[in-house]
């Protein structure tokens, strides 16, 4: 069967990227299928939004593509991959590998009529899930957690710090938005990393219109990438861990687009 083209497609140079970085196939079992064609048939999904039965007839089987989906979610192999191809983006931006400054905000979406848990944010009126995301000064996702779109931010903050802070020893400050203002999450930031910062960022009473607020636009250009794949412009998974994936996915393209 003739491969078609597609945007997604991985270019020579970004396999050679990716490809190292790859889990060691099993020994044991069926022969492995052509894991760049699997991979390039999640980037496809990423970037398209169509259900799983959609896939094109010249990737593999759906079934293997979301067996292999499923079983690096159980491994974290997306989250990992995401670290490593950001590592290799901020050296090539001339940045250390372990950032010193990060952003926090977090995005509500709405949810298609999965069986998950949502809920409801009042201030977005919008019935969903909401994105907490971490990033760098380029924009480059830390970490991520998914939670029913009523959850706070910062409840939502303090699951997803409470997860990766313990990887980024290198942080000095952590810039936030009003949402997250109040003596008692900068204390329980300062008790989780004495050495952490808590910088809020407040947008001026007497504003009107969009405004550009000095960091808060590095994560807000984050969500602005992420909603380009057409996966994440709704949430259409069960599960939180597949929400999630589908954010490091989503990055791994981003990134690897930039070096190569």
């Amino acid at each position: 069967m003739k491969i078609a083209t597609y945007d997604t497609n991985l270019t020579a140079a970004q396999w050679a990227y990716l490809q190292p970085l790859l889990p060691k196939p099993a020994k044991r079992g069926r022969p492995p299928k052509d894991r760049r064609r699997i991979i390039e048939a999640i980037l496809y999904l990423a970037k398209c939004g169509c259900p799983w039965r959609y896939l094109p007839a010249d990737f593999p089987r759906w079934q293997t593509v979301y067996h292999v989906f499923r079983q690096w979610i159980h491994h974290h192999q997306w989250a990992v991959l995401n670290d490593t191809l950001r590592v290799l983006v901020r050296r090539s931006q001339g940045k250390r590998s372990r950032p010193t400054a990060a952003v926090l905000d977090s995005q509500s979406v709405k949810s298609a009529g999965h069986g998950g848990a949502v809920g409801y944010d009042a201030g977005k009126r919008i019935k969903g899930r909401k994105r907490h995301l971490l990033v760098d000064t380029l924009g480059l996702v830390l970490g991520v957690v998914v939670t029913p779109a009523s959850t706070t931010e910062r409840a939502g903050a303090q699951l997803l710090l409470g997860r990766v802070l313990g990887w980024f020893t290198w942080l000095r400050i952590l810039w936030v938005d009003g949402g997250y203002t109040g003596a008692a999450f900068a204390q329980w930031v300062k008790g989780l990393r004495p050495k952490l910062a808590v910088a809020v960022i407040k947008r001026s009473d007497d504003t009107s219109g969009f405004k550009v607020l000095p960091r808060r636009w590095v994560v807000e250009r984050t969500f602005g990438w992420l909603m380009h794949q057409r996966r994440l412009v709704r949430d259409y998974e069960t599960t939180e861990a597949s929400a999630e994936a589908w954010i490091y996915i989503a990055m791994i393209r981003i990134q690897l687009r930039r070096l190569a």
